[in-house]
C-alpha cells in the first residue's frame, strides 16, 4: 500500500519532502488505525539500504560497473556510463531518501512517542534510537559521497520546506561524524534485539560497527586541509572505541534461499535467466599480474582450468567468450556487507602511513590483515604465498603506501561495488580503462538525478554552481588526488 500511494505522490518523493506525519498516514489502515511499529520500520530500511548496494540490476545500481570489476554483454549503455537513458542516478537517490532515510526517520519518531514500560525501558529506547541513527548516518554519508552537495537540513522538514535547499557536502559529513559521536554511547542494550537484522542486538558488535563506520569516514575527508582536524579526531577515537577484528565482525544481511529474501544479486544473476554481465578486463589483468589465487572463488573457470580473460571493458562482450561471475557471488544465501573487516583493515593501514594512529612502520601489519581477511570471507586458499609474492609485499610492491594500500582494498572489494569505486577515487589506483564505446572518462560522482532539475530547479542550479557544475568527472570535497 505505501508504495502504490508514494507512487502516486512521486512528485514529493523525487524531492525527498514527504512529511513525517504524512507518511506515517500512508502506513494506517483508516478502519483499523495504528501505528507502524518501529521494529518494522527499521528492518525494512535495513534490508532497503543493504538491497540498493548489493543490486546489479542496471535499473538501480551500476557501482560494480563504475568499479570495472564487470562489465556488460548486449545492453552496454552503464558501462560506458549512461547515466540517463534508465534514470539510474533517480533510482538511487529515491531509494536512499524514501525507502531507508524517511523509514528510518519514523521509526526514530514512533520510538520515540512509545512510552516508558516495565516492557520498553529508557535503555532500551535510547538504544534503538541509537541503531537507527547510525544507519542514517551512513545513507546520509553514501549520499555525500555519490552526489556531493544535496538535500539536508531542510530535506524532512516539507510542511516547512517543499523544495529544500542543498547544503555544503563538508558541512554534512563534519555534522554526520558529530552525529555518530553523539549516537555510540547511547548503545546501552540490545534495542531492537532479534529484531534488528544485522547483529541480532549484539551491543558489542553494533559499538564496532559504529567506530568502523566513524573509521572510514575519518578517512573519507583526511585529505581535506579544512577537515583534518575533524578527520583525525574520527579516526584516533574510532580505534580507541573498538573496530572490527574479524570477519565475525561484519556488518552483514544475511539472505535467505527463497523470494523474496533471496541475495538480491541472484535474482538478477540468476532468477532472471539473464547473461548481461562478464568480469571486465581491468579486474582479470591486474589479478592474473598477481597470480591471485582469490580468481577461483571470484569467478568461474568456464574458459578453462586456470584460465581467465576479462571482457573489454564497455565493449558489446560475448558472454560465453569471457570469464563469467563466480558462483559465490550469484548463491542466494550469499551475505551482503555495509562494511567489513577487510576494508577496515586498510584504514588502519592507511591510519599508520598518515602517522594518525600508529606510525608507518605498523602499516604493513594492517595491510597483511585486510588481504588475509578478504582471502578467508571468501574461501580462498593460497594466502602464504600470495603475501610474499614481491609485487604484493608491503616492503617490495610497487608505488607508493597510497598505490600499494589503494590496490588491494579495492582488489578485496569484490562484489561491493560502490567501495571499489571509491577506493579509486580515493587512491587514484589502479589505472581504469576508458570504455570501448562511448570513450568516456571514469566518472567521479553521479549526476543530481533529472527530477531535481525539474522539480527543484532554482536549488539544484545553486548547488550544481557550488560544487564546480554538475557533471560526472566533477570531482567532490574530499577527492583530492
Amino acid at each position: 500500500m505505501k508504495k502504490i500511494i508514494i507512487t502516486a505522490l512521486s512528485i514529493l518523493a523525487l524531492v525527498s519532502c514527504q512529511s513525517d506525519d504524512a507518511y506515517e498516514d500512508l502506513n494506517r489502515d483508516p478502519k483499523n488505525p495504528t501505528q507502524v511499529d518501529a521494529s518494522f520500520l527499521f528492518n525494512n530500511a535495513t534490508k532497503s539500504l543493504v538491497d540498493q548496494m548489493t543490486s546489479t540490476n542496471v535499473n538501480t545500481n551500476i557501482f560494480r560497473m563504475l568499479g570495472q570489476h564487470w562489465t556488460e554483454t548486449t545492453y552496454v549503455d552503464e558501462a560506458n556510463y549512461d547515466f540517463n537513458t534508465r534514470n539510474i542516478t533517480n533510482a538511487h537517490w529515491s531509494e536512499m531518501y524514501r525507502d531507508v532515510i524517511l523509514d528510518l526517520n519514523t521509526a526514530k519518531n514512533n520510538t520515540e512517542a512509545t512510552p516508558i514500560s516495565p516492557t520498553f525501558s529508557q535503555q532500551t529506547k535510547d538504544s534503538r534510537k541509537a541503531q537507527i541513527e547510525i544507519l542514517s548516518i551512513y545513507a546520509w554519508a553514501n549520499l555525500v559521497e555519490t552526489f556531493g552537495d544535496i538535500p539536508y537540513s531542510q530535506s524532512l522538514d516539507p510542511g516547512t520546506f517543499i523544495l529544500p535547499k542543498y547544503d555544503d557536502a563538508a558541512t554534512i559529513y563534519a555534522d554526520l561524524l558529530t552525529r555518530l559521536n553523539v549516537a555510540i554511547p547511547n548503545l546501552t542494550n540490545s534495542g531492537f534485539a532479534a529484531l534488528d537484522p544485522i547483529y541480532s542486538g549484539n551491543l558489542a558488535s553494533w559499538k564496532k560497527f559504529s567506530n568502523s563506520l566513524k573509521l572510514r569516514m575519518g578517512i573519507r575527508i583526511a585529505d581535506v586541509p579544512a577537515l583534518s582536524t575533524v578527520a583525525q579526531a574520527a579516526i584516533t577515537t574510532a580505534i580507541s572505541g573498538g573496530v572490527f577484528t574479524s570477519n565475525a565482525d561484519n556488518a552483514s544481511l544475511r539472505y535467505e534461499s527463497s523470494s523474496p529474501n533471496t541475495n538480491p544479486v541472484w535474482v538478477d544473476l540468476v532468477q532472471s535467466g539473464r547473461s548481461d554481465f562478464v568480469v571486465a578486463n581491468t579486474l582479470v589483468d591486474f589479478m592474473n599480474n598477481l597470480n591471485d589465487p582469490r580468481r577461483e572463488v571470484y569467478f568461474k573457470q568456464n574458459l578453462g582450468v586456470g584460465v581467465y580473460e576479462g571482457g573489454p571493458y564497455g565493449a558489446n562482450n560475448s558472454f560465453s567468450s569471457y570469464t563469467q561471475i563466480g558462483d559465490i557471488v550469484a548463491n542466494p544465501t550469499n551475505p551482503a556487507s555495509l562494511l567489513d573487516y577487510s576494508e577496515v583493515s586498510f584504514y588502519l593501514a592507511d591510519a599508520a602511513e598518515r602517522s594518525i594512529s600508529g606510525t608507518p612502520a605498523i602499516a604493513a601489519g594492517f595491510y597483511n590483515k585486510g588481504i588475509a581477511a578478504s582471502f578467508e570471507q571468501w574461501g580462498a586458499s593460497g594466502i602464504t604465498n600470495y603475501l610474499l609474492n614481491p609485487n604484493v609485499a608491503y616492503a617490495t610492491a610497487p608505488g607508493s603506501w597510497r598505490v600499494k594500500i589503494g590496490n588491494q582494498l579495492w582488489l578485496a572489494m569484490y562484489n561491493r561495488g560502490f567501495e571499489a569505486w571509491t577506493a579509486w577515487r580515493t587512491y587514484d589506483i589502479p589505472g581504469f580503462n576508458i570504455p570501448v564505446v562511448s570513450e568516456l572518462p571514469v566518472p567521479t560522482r553521479y549526476t543530481y538525478p533529472i527530477s531535481e532539475q525539474n522539480l527543484n530547479k532554482t536549488n539544484y542550479t545553486a548547488a550544481s554552481a557550488a560544487i564546480g557544475g554538475d557533471k560526472q568527472t566533477t570531482k567532490l570535497f574530499w577527492d583530492k588526488f
